[in-house]
């Protein structure tokens, strides 16, 4: 799956014009309001950017992994509010339903989702179960022709704007074996929202918690219709946003070195550009260097991605970008750290956007599986092969 060659450039050329028109600009309005504009919003559904990843058939424009990497990697060169409006739609809002789903639900929910019309959320991670993820409390007991839902959900990207759910419940025993995927919509009775999460950073993006007290859901809203399937699908889901969250990291260290070296270049000290200086030089080497590697990381593993059969999971793929994620997110923290370094006291000003995507990007290190889940995944597969 993936776009031609020409079409795709124009596509990103769009996206670059769009980032440096009407995205950065913006970013203040963010900041301080905590909301991303409506008419920006509006202006990303018409751009297609909601459905960047769902396949032309479904009304999207059917990116490779390695396209949409390209693409993350220009969103991530800004607030990443912007990219957090659409960015569960492209990815793990979505993908559950487009790898694992019935063609029916497909051809339901996945045009909609393209056009920004239905916001998907991804709702796994629950109060008592984060990192494992297996061990997911939340029921769902089978009614006749509906499964009742009880539970709660926690720290669910984009639950404010949503208008549905792919939501892992426990409709079987212990283990990763009993959980399922549904697709649930945000409006059925006894389905309710928490108050929006106050963050360390990331303004504009939308968390909260998603209460669940007797919750109706179809039996046909079962992923791909069988029981059973869910922690396999929020798996395989997770890969592609895992390598996705990395071109986004690779994309922000960018943006940062590109502030450092500006600021490198016009701020004095002792009579001379502290650019000049080669302390600060060593440290934007080290930012350079480390983002050269993280990109090269994330291009190799997303055309391992594209090789493999679609919607078919693969160890060595998932150590992959197991590898790009630990080390690109890591990697944005160090060049973030260096960046407020080389801005000095300006550096933890707020004036100054290194001050904000200092925080910002803390929290790449967490979703989408911690770091220490990430070496987990690396070290099980290198000990579990022959």
């Amino acid at each position: 799956m993936a776009i031609d060659t020409e079409s795709f450039e124009l596509l990103l050329s769009s996206v670059q014009r769009f980032i440096r028109e009407r995205l950065v600009p913006a970013e203040n309005t963010v900041e301080e309001l905590d909301e991303v504009p409506v008419d920006i919003v509006e202006d990303m559904k018409a751009m297609g950017l909601f459905g960047l990843s769902i396949p032309e058939e479904y009304g999207g424009i059917g990116l490779s992994m390695s396209q949409e990497c390209q693409v993350a990697f220009e969103i991530g060169q800004t607030s990443l509010a912007f990219r957090s409006v659409f960015g569960t739609n492209v990815g793990i809002g979505s993908q559950g339903i487009l790898m694992d789903g019935t063609e029916a639900q497909k051809r339901e929910i996945l045009p909609r989702v393209a056009s920004g019309e239905l916001i998907m959320s991804f709702a796994l991670t629950e109060p008592d179960a984060g990192s494992d993820s297996a061990a997911i409390k939340t029921r769902a007991e089978l009614d006749g022709d509906v499964y009742v839902m009880n539970g709660a959900k926690r720290f669910i990207t984009n639950a404010p704007r949503a208008g549905a759910f792919t939501l892992m419940a426990r409709s079987g025993g212990p283990g990763a074996g009993g959980i399922s995927a549904f697709i649930v919509p945000a409006d059925l009775v006894g389905l309710s929202l928490g108050k929006p999460d106050k963050k360390m950073g990331q303004r504009g993006t939308k968390t909260c918690d998603v209460n669940l007290d007797n919750v109706r859901v179809p039996a046909a809203n079962v992923i791909g219709g069988k029981p059973g399937q869910g922690f396999k699908t929020a798996m395989k889901v997770l890969d592609r946003g895992r390598l996705h969250i990395s071109a986004v990291a690779c994309g922000m260290a960018q943006r940062i070195l590109n502030e450092a070296v500006a600021y490198a270049r016009q701020r004095k000290q002792f009579g001379k550009r502290i650019g000049d200086f080669q302390l600060i030089q060593a440290m934007l080497a080290d930012s350079q260097a480390e983002l050269y590697a993280g990109w090269s990381m994330v291009q190799d593993c997303a055309l391992r991605y594209d090789a493999k059969p679609p919607g078919k999971s693969d160890p060595d793929v998932s150590m992959h970008a197991s590898c790009a994620k630990l080390f690109c997110t890591e990697m944005v923290g160090r060049v973030a750290d260096r960046g407020v370094q080389v801005h000095g006291g300006s550096g933890y000003i707020n004036e100054f956007p290194v001050e904000r995507f200092y925080r910002d990007v803390r929290l790449l290190r967490l979703y989408e599986g911690t770091t220490q889940i990430q070496q987990m995944i690396i070290g099980r597969e290198l000990i579990g092969r022959d």
